[in-house]
């Protein structure tokens, strides 16, 4: 099962179980939260789509449910750990725009900073422990530079290049692994357990869609613009699996 984000509103959002070419819209059965990059707020929604929680988050495009409870989610230009009664647990707060964040399993939080191009791993208190430099120091990568990143299992870090129209992989030193490209703007990216890769992307090409590639860099599957009956899927900007 896929659950699929569209950009700049709570709904409409899709749950599709998807075998071979065929795509079952079926009805959601669970809370969830989401993100608003219009309203900038991000948003605990019940099973039957209302509302029920919400805290101002400007330009936030990536958000977690900590084990904890809390939310940690990007503001624009930051990442913030919130608790229910919207305390702030956890902040970090930068010049560049933000748009990736993620828990990690030592405590310590990955955040990906577009504009000037780091990965950076920091602490409970806010320290920087770890910085990776995908751009050199005078060189400001823009507002596309990247979008969603994660850090996967083996210690390599995985980038949505949203303006470079492709996903990189990159070792714990940040050296380039492995290269995807993908016309669409991709703006999340997913390793799957199967080690392949799932990516939404974006509009640059009028073709929003999710795709899954194998390690070789072959799609494998695909769900494009019309595929789905009376649905047109715009800006595809995140999903889980």
């Amino acid at each position: 099962m896929i659950f699929l984000f569209y950009k700049s509103a709570v709904l409409p959002i899709l749950f599709l179980a998807l075998s071979g070419n065929c795509q079952t819209i079926q009805p959601n059965t669970h809370s969830f939260v989401c993100t608003d990059y219009t309203q900038g707020k991000v948003f605990l929604v019940s099973a039957e789509g209302m509302a029920i929680w919400e805290y101002t988050a400007e330009n936030c495009n990536d958000i977690w449910v900590l084990p904890n409870g809390n939310l940690l989610f990007n503001t624009g230009h930051g990442v913030k750990e919130v608790s229910r009664n919207k305390k702030v647990v956890f902040s970090y707060e930068s010049k560049s725009e933000i748009y990736a964040c993620q828990r990690l399993p030592d405590g310590n939080t990955f955040i990906g900073e577009c504009s000037s191009g780091r990965l950076l791993e920091v602490n409970p208190d806010g320290k920087i422990v770890k910085t990776i430099k995908l751009l050199p120091d005078s060189v400001d990568g823009g507002h596309s530079f990247m979008r969603n990143a994660r850090k996967l299992e083996n210690g390599n870090y995985l980038v949505a290049h949203y303006g470079l129209d492709k996903v990189c992989e990159y070792d714990s030193v940040g050296k380039l692994v492995f290269e995807i490209p993908i016309k669409g703007g991709p703006h999340s990216v997913i390793r799957l357990p199967n080690e392949n890769t799932l990516i939404a992307c974006s509009d640059h090409n009028g073709e929003p869609k999710v795709v899954e590639v194998d390690k070789k860099g072959n799609i494998v599957w695909q769900l494009t613009k019309n595929e789905l009956p009376g649905i047109e899927l715009k800006f595809m900007t995140g999903m889980l699996s």
